[in-house]
């Protein structure tokens, strides 16, 4: 059975760690359903959050994988534990005098930023659970979305007692 999963990746701040990551899933036919990769408070070190999905001994074999890679400092599958999980979405709409008030109202329902106007198009900025993006987008495909980019998921352990 395939399962999604979580995993957090350390790695050293490197060139080329990305080409080896990724090369490693392409070479063995694993897909990368979602992949965000930003620096740590240590400038020599990134972060990886990469959610893919298989069985539980598909997963064990990227686990064990990325392990064996140069530069990886740290592999973590954060699925079943206690972390937040959080995407950001960019999304234009198509704007028109009968849609302007339906279309806020539902940038209003999601806490929704307003980062780009003018006669014909609104953007928005959302960022919550991917989920909630999902629900977000849904409500907004009415009215027709122009264009959107998002940034793929980005995970954080919660911290103990949470």
């Amino acid at each position: 059975m395939s399962e999604k999963h979580t995993i957090s990746v350390l790695v050293e701040n490197e060139f080329g760690v990305l080409a080896r990551v990724s090369g490693m899933f392409a070479a063995r036919g694993y897909n990368i359903d979602s992949l965000s990769v930003a620096p740590t408070l240590d400038p020599k070190v990134s972060v990886m959050t990469i959610l893919t999905s298989g069985s539980p001994e598909i997963i064990e074999q990227i686990i064990k994988q990325l392990n064996r890679l140069i530069d990886v400092i740290k592999v973590q599958d954060l699925t079943g534990g206690n972390f937040i999980t959080r995407e950001t979405v960019l999304v234009k709409v198509k704007l028109s005098e009968k849609t302007r008030s339906e279309i806020v109202k539902v940038a209003e329902l999601f806490h929704s930023e307003l980062v780009d106007a003018n006669k014909h198009f609104l953007s928005f900025q959302f960022t919550g659970e991917k989920e909630k993006v999902e629900s977000f987008l849904k409500l907004l495909q009415p009215f027709g979305v122009l264009e959107l980019v998002r940034t793929g998921t980005i995970a954080l352990q919660r911290a103990e007692g949470s």
